[in-house]
């Protein structure tokens, strides 16, 4: 068969014709000039270690990937990987960072964050702020303080209750306790040997017992059977029994050990996730579902420190989120402003004690600075007035005598009350009025510390410069997450873990960073 040299199939009338500079194509205002003078002050090669392979294809150069990876996230807020792969194969922007370089595919990028960047992504978003703050003058003294529930990458239906493994717990030691009964009784009574009963049972015990049952009875276990058509013995039921239950024992433990001390759930599919009440739900039954708590401090409309909690309260997350600024920037804000989701007596005690003034609203400011219903009501043991000697006299004339100090379950800081009972209720015309009480006289709890932080929020918040914080806290603070959330349409984690939530969510916070200097960049040199 004759051979041809046809290439007409192969024509086309459009020709390839790309210019030699690449960077005229790209206008003067795009984001990645932007984003090229912020890496070009930072230097990324101490954040990678070259290893020196003699065998295999070329490495790629991980400080391209990473620039290409955090300029992903400036553009587009969260982008897959997949996604970045196709925008190194299609976008000029993504070809001009890459610098000659073969466009990687999704799973070098996938690599690159979880074997690199894990350990390293918050010292270069350390970094990045550096650039950025001092270019733009940021004030770290104000500090605007928010927290928002995000979805985990978990099963919707796979909680786990410490309440419910404590409960099961002892029910397993009742069990138990019984069936010692019956290995003494029916086996063990025989043989001169006895089994101590306990309130609870640790799994090195049961452990022991079984051992002992064994050596007493001279139990093979290799000869245990099962299966139609066999019968147990009496000696294999109660091994196999007792068995079953430190099975059981050892299920619980681990299952409260990954909870912890301040936790009452978990995730089986991630066991950093806590289940909480979210806003986004999607059910509309009111499902408890996997989250972490995402904490951010803006200084003037920057992220300048992010945390991840698996606390459903925003009181538990303020003093870690706090030890994380010190860290980075070696000082606490002066001001710390945030809502009243923070404001509790171990928070403005942690506020006294590390110079910081207290601009956190707490429970019943609301109704303290707006309800005069409230204000003015007479019955309020804080409305009481003092006689000269310093005791408490309700409406009706009575004294108010204390009784003594309570400590308030689970403060860390050890936080007590005073309770102080009326000298006498019987016959006052305002009983009604003034307790629930039907019978006895009426006892409050007041402590003085905690009332004077109060009163010095209320001077605070409600000065000049408190009104201006609390205005600038609702569009920073709330502006950053109504930015990431919803502009960017970010509303369920990628990642599993808190060291995964927290690379995830710190490269979040690296592009929104990014993006806000750009802008801000802008506007000022149209200004100009």
């Amino acid at each position: 068969m004759p051979i041809t040299n046809s290439t007409n199939g192969n024509y086309t009338l459009r020709q390839l014709k790309l210019p030699l500079d690449i960077e005229k194509i790209i206008d003067i205002s795009d984001l990645v000039y932007t984003f090229c003078e912020v890496m070009d002050h930072i230097d990324l090669s101490r954040y990678f270690v070259e290893k020196d392979y003699k065998t295999g294809r070329p490495r790629c150069d991980e400080q391209k990937l990473l620039k290409v990876i955090l300029f992903a996230f400036m553009e587009h807020g969260i982008s897959s990987l997949r996604e970045i792969e196709k925008l190194c194969r299609t976008d000029i922007r993504y070809m001009y960072l890459l610098d000659d370089m073969k466009a990687p595919s999704f799973a070098t990028f996938g690599n690159l964050i979880r074997n690199e960047l894990t350990a390293s992504i918050e010292q270069i978003f350390i970094d990045i702020n550096t650039y950025i703050f001092q270019k733009d003058h940021v004030d770290l003294e104000h500090t605007y303080i928010d927290g928002t529930k995000i979805e985990a990458n978990a099963n919707r239906y796979t909680w786990v209750w410490k309440k419910s493994c404590l409960r099961n717990r002892d029910k397993v030691f009742e069990k138990i306790s019984l069936l010692i009964d019956s290995m003494n009784d029916e086996v063990l009574g025989f043989l001169g040997v006895k089994l101590e009963k306990r309130e609870e049972y640790a799994i090195e015990y049961i452990e022991e017992m079984l051992a002992a049952y064994t050596t007493a009875t001279n139990l093979d276990i290799s000869k245990f059977v099962s299966g139609i058509g066999h019968r147990k013995s009496l000696h294999q039921k109660q091994y196999q029994e007792m068995q079953g239950y430190l099975e059981r024992l050892k299920n619980y433990a681990a299952h409260i050990e990954i909870c912890g001390e301040s936790r009452n759930s978990y995730s089986k599919t991630d066991h950093g996730a806590t289940f909480m009440r979210i806003k986004r739900d999607y059910m509309g039954n009111d499902q408890l579902l996997p989250a972490y708590n995402m904490q951010a401090a803006i200084c003037d409309e920057y992220i300048a420190v992010i945390d991840a909690k698996p606390y459903a309260s925003d009181m538990e997350c303020f003093v870690p989120l706090m030890e994380k600024f010190k860290a980075t920037y070696g000082h606490y804000p002066k001001y710390p402003v945030a809502d009243a989701g923070y404001g509790s007596y171990n928070n403005y005690l942690y506020c006294e004690e590390h110079g910081m003034e207290k601009f956190m609203k707490f429970t019943m400011f609301e109704k303290e600075t707006k309800n005069q219903k409230y204000q003015n009501n007479p019955y309020r043991i804080d409305n009481f007035r003092c006689d000269s000697e310093g005791n408490l006299i309700c409406p009706n004339d009575k004294k108010f005598i204390f009784k003594y100090h309570t400590h308030v379950k689970g403060n860390k800081y050890g936080r007590t009350e005073e309770v102080y009972e009326c000298e006498n209720c019987e016959g006052c015309p305002y009983r009604s009025e003034c307790t629930k009480k039907q019978e006895g006289n009426r006892t409050a709890r007041l402590n003085k510390e905690l009332t004077s932080f109060h009163h010095e929020v209320i001077t605070n918040l409600e000065s000049i410069h408190g009104a201006l914080l609390c205005m600038n806290r609702s569009i920073q603070s709330e502006g950053t997450f109504g930015i990431i959330k919803w502009d960017r349409a970010y509303k369920r984690l990628f990642r599993r873990g808190e060291k995964s939530v927290i690379l995830e969510f710190t490269l979040i916070s690296c592009g929104f960073n990014l993006y806000k200097y750009h802008n801000k960049k802008q506007r000022l040199q149209k200004a100009v």
